[in-house]
């Protein structure tokens, strides 16, 4: 006899309330093994996949892609028993309509072994599911996410000659008297007037068009419905110029406003989340700045030369990993940088590891995983494990946990192009370093102008935790290690 079973969404990490349903990667019908990847989720962090808690058929999705869901309510129902026969999703005992209490005394198997916390029981669908364990939450409702008309601003028209010029308009089939003239145009001197019938002047009445402005191309240059329809398309708003590979995924899931002018995208998930830290921080932790300009001609020395490395071959070998090293021997100067303001306890607490955050900018939103115990790795390390976070970030697949307790940030933003910034800290972190750009430029190198590699960095700090002394030793080590790369092994 079939047994029915339903998956609640459980907690994908560090306490979060709800996810919206991105894709399912399975269907009714189709049968599904414990540990099997069934559908993908956004949180409010990242793109989590959650594996299947049963083995069966899926008789019944309840949450299609698109919608927010809260952790705890039912998204799928599998039959753990289907006994050969195809189960109607609605029919037999045991399916709880999407809402209703689960019978307390519904048959269900005990989770596979090795499920993970993802797994669930029919004794748990009354008080929620847990991925990562933050103990369990009542079921609320799911929220279907409203569906508005595809952005036509994301996807810009082709300014083709026949879009651009309007077609010549047939001639008529026979002349017709002149129509009467209510718009003058001024010729010089003279006032001639606008040509066109009735139903044309009200046609552009409609549209907002002024007649004036219209070039006709009936006989004698009267203006024809044709010439205002024209007129009309060239005059509306263009779509913003994009470049040929950006398909501007920040638009994707926004509306486009009736005048075309605007895309409005509804605030969620990692943009959502780091606007709230930002803002928290911003207006939390007083911000205290300071810049240092440095050679790092050395450094770019240094670079080439670990690029020709064997040792160095499996790993790629940048400016910012020597940035990264130099930031975790100044800590190691001085450790009372390493952290944060507890307002709850009144205390400082300072932390004897560094897990240090890489901001990285995504698709979806900067987000700033850190890697855990960094202090603890040597060059070849620090540079797989910046590889590996960075390309965890960029494809959307950070966990929560990548995210939580880091200690201090490193921000390259001379990636794009920038010299320097005033970096926002990390919540619950009293640094934050912004690398920028490395340029050539002349520069005062033992009495001489010369042509140098130079770089700016920033050190924003919390000043309830660092003073300005503290903050700028700090600075001032990481930019005497990348003016002298070999001070590191006498720091390290």
């Amino acid at each position: 006899m079939p047994t029915f079973e339903k998956f609640n969404l459980p907690d994908a990490g560090e306490g979060l309330t709800e996810a919206e349903i991105v894709h399912w990667h399975v269907a009714v019908g189709d049968a599904v093994t414990v540990n099997q990847t069934i559908v993908e989720i956004e949180t409010a962090k990242s793109l989590v996949e959650l594996p299947s808690p049963y083995t069966g058929v899926v008789t019944e999705i309840l949450t299609p892609e698109g919608t927010t869901v809260e952790v705890g309510v039912p998204i799928i129902v599998v039959d753990t028993d289907p006994g050969g026969t195809a189960p109607a999703p609605t029919a037999p005992a045991g399916v709880v309509p999407d809402g209703a209490d689960t019978p307390a005394a519904a048959a269900s198997p005990q989770p596979v072994a090795g499920s993970g916390d993802a797994t669930t029981s029919a004794a748990s669908e009354g008080s929620g599911s847990v991925l990562v364990g933050y103990g369990t939450v009542e079921p609320g409702t799911a929220r279907r996410r409203r569906r508005t008309a595809e952005p036509t601003a994301a996807e810009p028209a082709p300014t083709t000659p026949d879009r651009a010029t309007p077609a010549a308009s047939p001639a008529p089939p026979a002349p017709t008297p002149a129509p009467r003239a209510s718009a003058p145009t001024a010729v010089g001197h003279a006032t001639l007037p606008v040509l066109a019938k009735p139903p044309v002047r009200k046609l552009a009445k409609d549209l907002g068009v002024d007649l004036a402005s219209v070039a006709g191309t009936g006989p004698g240059g009267i203006v024809t419905r044709e010439d205002v329809q024209a007129y009309h398309e060239q005059a509306k708003a263009q779509p913003l110029a994009t470049y040929a590979d950006d398909d501007q995924p920040w638009l994707a899931s926004g509306a486009v406003t009736s005048d075309g002018r605007q895309t409005r995208v509804p605030v969620k998930s990692v943009r959502k989340r780091t606007a709230e830290a930002m803002v928290t921080s911003a207006f939390t932790a007083p911000h205290v700045t300071v810049f240092h300009t440095v050679d790092v001609t050395r450094t770019m020395k240094l670079v080439r030369t670990l690029r020709e490395d064997r040792e160095f071959a499996d790993v790629r070998v940048t400016p910012l990993l020597v940035t990264a090293k130099a930031l975790l021997l100044a800590v190691r100067r001085h450790p009372e940088i390493n952290a944060s303001w507890d307002d709850t306890a009144q205390e400082i607490v300072y932390k004897h590891y560094v897990n240090l955050g890489i901001a990285a900018a995504t698709p979806r939103g900067l987000v700033v995983p850190n890697i855990k115990d960094a202090h603890r790795l040597d060059l070849h390390g620090l540079a797989g494990e910046i590889a590996d976070l960075t390309a965890t970030a960029r494809a959307g697949r950070t966990s929560p946990s990548a995210m939580s307790d880091g200690t201090i940030t490193i921000t390259n933003v001379g990636v794009f192009g920038i010299d320097t910034g005033t970096p926002i800290l990390n919540p619950g972190e009293a640094a934050i370093l912004a690398f920028g750009a490395i340029r050539e430029q002349p520069w005062v190198h033992k009495g001489k102008i010369r042509k140098r590699w130079v770089t700016q960095l920033a050190l924003s700090f919390d000043h309830r935790l660092v003073d300005g002394e503290l903050g700028a030793r700090v600075l001032a080590d990481v930019a005497r290690i990348l003016e002298d790369p070999a001070r590191g092994l006498v720091w390290g």
